[in-house]
């Protein structure tokens, strides 16, 4: 499986977590990662570039932090300008069919804080699904989440074994160990032309 790694970071340079959640998947055969924000510092998003990398890859994971129980604008500028219409979805746009999403955060709270008892009242696949849904309207298959939990608070050890469990899912997922329709998130079901796709 090839797996293409979009990340989306402001401050990357000051993100321990993200640096090492990079630093373990970098290098590796069959695994793309493009830093959004270095790519586009001003936004300017080249969409058939985008769209070619798409189609490259059959597993597309969305690395970001938490921000505002969603993604950095970043990832929002790309979704809107990339996931056309009559491409990606509507008449005729199943290009993205029977590939696969991932969504890889950081949260700055504790697991406890995403329950409905928490803080912040919803668990984090919950607070996740428009990207669940956009995945359903692109006829790809979303996966559950990877989830690291108050990444600052972090010891530098944990932070090691999280960034190697990053690694093993991405390696497991391109390798075939791991099998993507025994991880589809909470409460999706396979788009209708899902199998339509030239995957």
């Amino acid at each position: 499986m090839r797996i293409l790694v979009l990340h989306a970071h402001p401050k990357l340079s000051s993100s321990i977590v993200h640096a090492a959640m990079l630093h373990a998947i970098q290098g590796l055969d069959g695994v793309t990662p493009v830093d959004l924000y270095a790519a586009y510092p001003h936004y300017g998003i080249d969409v058939a570039i985008e769209q070619a990398r798409l189609l490259d890859h059959d597993l597309i994971v969305l690395q970001h932090p938490f921000y505002w129980y969603s993604s950095p604008s970043i990832i929002k500028e790309w979704q809107d300008l990339v996931l056309a219409n009559n491409w990606a979805y509507g008449p005729g746009g199943t290009k993205l069919a029977g590939r696969f999403l991932l969504s890889a955060i950081s949260t700055g709270g504790s697991e406890q804080a995403y329950h409905v008892e928490g803080r912040n009242r919803f668990e984090v696949e919950e607070l996740l699904h428009p990207f669940n849904q956009t995945a359903y309207l692109c006829s790809m298959a979303y996966l559950r989440p990877f989830v690291i939990h108050a990444g600052r608070r972090m010891e530098p050890q944990a932070l090691t074994a999280e960034a190697e469990r990053y690694r093993d899912l991405i390696v497991g997922l391109r390798d075939g160990r791991i099998d993507p329709m025994s991880m589809l998130a909470i409460r999706f079901t396979l788009p209708p032309a899902f199998h339509q796709g030239d995957r």
